[in-house]
């Protein structure tokens, strides 16, 4: 029988909000990425507002 992998991590709208400021400083997707253990893709969400939404705008507001 296949083992069970263990879920990746879930980005949450705290982490978005970290997200957000990462990448305006200039880090590259792929690095934010390594730093919370996700997909690139998931990254790419949040910065695209696919995923948290308003998350961009409490960034520009901390």
């Amino acid at each position: 029988m296949a083992e069970r992998r263990k879920p990746s991590y879930r980005l949450t709208f705290a982490d978005a909000v970290e997200v957000w400021r990462r990448y305006w400083a200039g880090e590259y997707q792929n690095r934010i990425a390594a730093f919370f253990d996700v997909n690139q893709g998931r990254v790419n969400e949040v910065i695209k507002g696919y995923r948290h939404p308003g998350s961009e705008s409490a960034a520009r507001s901390a």
